[in-house]
């Protein structure tokens, strides 16, 4: 009698322990899945106009935290919040803040997430180097835009349908208006580039960082592939191209915001990375591509530009 007590005892016992032990693990696995600022793996989702700055901002990030590892995707900036709002991804890198309609979906499911102004970004008028007509005004623009422009008739080039910089020409140049009928989308940045190398009534439009040169220390000079727009603003009278003090001081004139927005429900590593996009080494990958940062203390100085 006493060995059958003893054996279910040790029964109960090895019973509990295991239980113990399947309770530990469980919350051992869970916490394994939680990664923290500074180390894990996280995917975050990247507006393409952002992916040689964002390479570069990626890479010193992991330089400086080995444990972190960071796996971006680049795609139009619709797909971008369609991936934060079906939990893809945490983290997106874009042109725009939440919109209202975002925000009330948010509220609803009782979500607070988070959005900063990183830096003040701008698009880039490119030409063949054999084409004449490299500045312009804001109603010549306006006229190749929406394809009412009769002095001349331009090929006009984006990267992709639904990408953010076709947005921001619909909404803040075209007020509404659609694309002229003969408008082509070359899929890629690279290919706008490359499109426009080859045809001489090509006008591509493009983000700055994509044709600027990092390797320039005074981030001065553009890439020699094409020849980049003189543009002048409304109640402006000089014609100046997408270098960072103009971008600042508003002379130039085709200019948005360059945003994260984030959905994390704790500390982890999109909350690390986003911080570091924000702070003072983030801030000079930025500044190197030509993107004029939001988060420092910026001092002009005058220098000659041709």
């Amino acid at each position: 009698m006493r060995f059958l007590n003893v054996t279910k005892t040790m029964a109960l016992c090895l019973a509990a322990t295991a239980v113990m032990f399947a309770a530990c693990n469980n919350s051992n696995s869970k916490t394994e899945k939680l990664d923290t600022p500074t180390e894990g793996t996280i995917k975050i989702s990247v507006d393409e106009t952002y992916q040689p700055l964002m390479e570069a901002e990626i890479k010193v990030f992991q330089s400086l935290y080995p444990k972190a590892h960071i796996i971006a995707e680049y795609k139009p900036e619709v797909e971008c919040f369609k991936d934060l709002l079906s939990d893809s991804a945490r983290l997106v890198i874009v042109t725009r803040d939440f919109n209202q309609q975002e925000k009330d979906y948010f509220k609803q499911i009782k979500i607070t997430p988070r959005s900063l102004l990183l830096a003040w970004d701008a698009l880039a008028l490119v030409v063949n180097h054999s084409n004449p007509d490299s500045i312009l005004t804001m109603d010549q623009v306006k006229k190749i835009m929406d394809g009412t422009d009769d002095e001349r008739k331009w090929q006009l080039v984006f990267d992709n349908a639904n990408s953010s910089t076709v947005r921001y020409i619909k909404d803040s140049i075209n007020k509404g208006k659609p694309l002229p009928a003969n408008v082509m989308a070359a899929k890629t940045n690279p290919e706008v580039i490359d499109y426009v190398t080859k045809n001489k009534d090509a006008i591509g439009v493009i983000g700055v960082s994509w044709i600027s040169d990092p390797s320039d220390s005074l981030s001065i000079a553009f890439k020699n592939d094409v020849t980049v727009c003189k543009l002048r603003a409304d109640g402006y009278s000089e014609f100046v191209r997408p270098y960072q003090a103009f971008i600042g001081i508003g002379s130039y004139p085709l200019k948005r915001g360059f945003f994260y927005c984030l959905k994390e429900p704790y500390n982890g590593l999109g909350s690390g990375f986003a911080t570091f996009l924000g702070s003072y080494e983030g801030q000079l990958v930025i500044k190197q591509f030509r993107l004029f940062p939001a988060r420092l203390n910026v001092v002009f100085r005058e220098a000659n530009l041709k």
